[in-house]
């Protein structure tokens, strides 16, 4: 993490630096991506965190911080838009303490270096081969080392010794697995795709109740190891990319979540 002699730059500065590494314009997307509150005009300290809970934000205050990045920010499908309640005590924090906070949902999720599903699968020692299904969400490829699980269980064992998280494994096959398709967070919408693209195994973070027909169906395994332990690795990887660019101090909190 970059600590050492930290620079200040411009909101605008630091915006910039975000959206020209995400390109957030190229995606259809249920909230606005980029900055969703505007605060102090000039940042020095960058905290990052999945959420933008109340938790993250109270860190973030204890940090000092001038800006908060995260993957999940205030808004969210089909939410109520009254600000009450935890919207209110959110905004609140902010504003007092006058801190940016900056979100982006699938820009991050699909950065081909920088993302939620390349750092995943870069944690799980997976190479990408190519991306796939709506605004390419979704990532195949295959083990780095060129080997191959032995079965679903045994790549169910890598996820979980990988991500210190429990998965639910729906499987029917014992056969040896090489082709694996990946999309962090909530993406059971995805399986159909990964099926088509020839996938032998599916990861993502959430499982629904179609899912388990479609793994029992198909033969396809289905891996679900947890929507925020998913999307951990792509949000400080961006931030500590774009705060060492342009001489930040960066902190990573991660605020525990079962979910």
């Amino acid at each position: 993490m970059s600590q050492t002699s930290p620079a200040a730059v411009s909101r605008e500065t630091l915006l910039n630096a975000l959206d020209g590494t995400l390109q957030p314009e190229r995606f259809k997307d249920y909230g606005p991506n980029g900055l969703q509150v505007e605060g102090a005009a000039t940042v020095r300290k960058l905290v990052s965190g999945v959420t933008a809970s109340r938790a993250l934000i109270e860190a973030a205050i204890a940090q000092g911080a001038d800006a908060i990045l995260v993957h999940h920010g205030l808004f969210w499908r089909g939410q109520d838009g009254r600000v009450t309640g935890w919207m209110k005590q959110r905004l609140a924090l902010l504003l007092k303490h006058e801190i940016n906070l900056f979100a982006y949902h699938l820009p991050l999720d699909a950065h081909p270096e920088l993302g939620n599903n390349a750092q995943l699968g870069g944690r799980l020692g997976l190479r990408v081969a190519r991306q796939f299904g709506e605004q390419e969400l979704g990532f195949l490829g295959e083990r780095v080392d060129g080997g191959q699980f032995d079965s679903a269980q045994a790549l169910a064992a890598h996820i979980e010794q990988a991500l210190g998280r429990t998965v639910t494994l729906v499987s029917t096959e014992q056969a040896s697995i090489q082709r694996i398709a990946w999309c962090s967070g909530g993406a059971q919408g995805y399986f159909e795709a990964a099926i088509a693209a020839g996938a032998q195994a599916f990861i993502t973070g959430e499982i629904s109740e179609p899912q388990t027909h479609y793994a029992r169906e198909s033969g396809v395994a289905y891996l679900a190891c947890g929507h925020h332990a998913s999307e951990r690795y792509g949000v400080a990887a961006l931030a500590d990319h774009v705060a060492t660019r342009l001489g930040l101090a960066h902190v990573f909190i991660d605020i525990d979540n079962p979910a």
